[in-house]
């Protein structure tokens, strides 16, 4: 009797499906195996800079323009816009998204409700000794992400346009809602909760509207084009096997970039006050771990399939540093401890998200093989 073998499944090219690791995202690939080395190095370049050139922090410092700094907007410029070149703007893939009830109901109660809540919580129950950095916490907790949440998606491997929905989503609610819950959690409730005086925290529009306007609405706007005029004249296949290759590893160099300026904006300072550091850093790595991973339960519990629950996950998770800081400073001053506590959050939030990548892509092995 002669056994019928069946025929072997297609395997798939170099145009295939650019969520898949076999697609287009395989073109990072060697720098996905090697982040944590490169995110390392980073780091200690930027406190090595920082520490060995005089003035630099200074110097770094003063080109900023409207509140904005122009080497960190650089940075982030070049890490968002090659993932959002990736992203498909069509109609149908973004109805698909806005349509999906639990996402977004979810999305705004961990985002508005549960984030700035959670964080406030951590911020009294550690630092209720130091009210300085006990109120940078809670500004970084009132930023919500709306940067780096992308690349950490991407790598990842969630839902590009559901990244891309939310994050417009929370620009929304950021301009909105910001100064209204910066009054609620250093001023009134405090005061509510008999924990003392609250804190007036004097924030204009203007420049939430600003920030938005810098780090998402340019890069948003250079990869919409990007995509558009590319599959315009390449069509959507040939645009994504040879565009996306091209310019998808610039966005890790420009997280590298961000990450060496950071460091170097306040090596010296974190170098000479590690303990204060590290009582700040305590916290935001308890908010993070459980931003993300309760985040990740409530997408599961809600039936969100491994792509959107990442994608509400890092969502959750992330917070947007770059207002956090510039608020930081613009009500405070630049040495003030709100304004060092802003800046600690993103030296703690970018090795743990990228220890949560891992995490996220362990748990999509899992979904896939179930």
């Amino acid at each position: 009797m002669t056994t019928v073998k069946p025929p072997a499944p297609p395997r798939r090219s170099s145009g295939g499906d650019p969520r898949e690791p076999s697609g287009i995202v395989s073109g990072l690939s060697t720098l996905d195996r090697f982040l944590p080395v490169w995110i390392i190095a980073a780091m200690l370049t930027g406190l090595l800079l920082g520490r060995a050139v005089d003035g630099l922090d200074e110097a770094l410092a003063d080109l900023e323009v409207g509140g904005v700094s122009l080497p960190i907007a650089v940075g982030l410029l070049v890490m968002m816009y090659p993932v959002l070149a990736k992203v498909r703007y069509d109609a149908t893939s973004l109805r698909a998204v806005t349509g999906d009830r639990r996402l977004m109901v979810l999305s705004l109660v961990v985002n508005w409700l549960l984030g700035p809540a959670v964080m406030f919580a951590l911020a009294w129950l550690f630092l209720a000794d130091l009210p300085e950095y006990r109120t940078g916490l809670v500004i970084v907790g009132l930023a919500r992400c709306i940067a780096m949440v992308i690349i950490w998606n991407d790598l990842a491997r969630g839902d590009r346009e559901a990244a891309a929905v939310l994050v417009a989503l929370n620009s929304v609610f950021q301009v909105l809602a910001f100064g209204l819950l910066g009054w609620f959690y250093l001023d009134l409730l405090p005061g509510w909760l008999g924990l003392g005086e609250g804190e007036q925290l004097d924030v204009s529009t203007g420049k939430i509207v600003l920030n938005v306007a810098v780090f998402l609405g340019v890069p948003l706007l250079a990869g919409f084009l990007t995509r558009h005029l590319g599959e315009r004249r390449l069509g959507r296949e040939r645009y994504e096997a040879r565009v996306l290759p091209a310019i998808g590893p610039w966005a890790l160099y420009g997280l590298l970039f961000t990450i060496v300026l950071l460091f170097a904006l306040q090596g010296d300072r974190i170098t000479s006050e590690p303990w204060d550091v590290a009582r700040i850093a305590l916290p935001l790595l308890v908010y993070f771990a459980a931003m993300w991973f309760g985040s990740y339960a409530l997408g599961r519990a809600a039936g969100l399939p491994y792509d959107r629950t990442a994608t509400l996950a890092f969502t959750a998770a992330g917070n947007n540093f770059e207002l956090a800081i510039a608020v930081a400073i613009g009500a405070f001053g630049v040495t003030s401890g709100q304004a060092l506590a802003g800046v600690v959050g993103p030296l703690i939030e970018v090795p743990v998200l990228v220890a949560l990548v891992y995490v996220s892509l362990a748990l999509r092995r899992r979904a896939t093989a179930a």
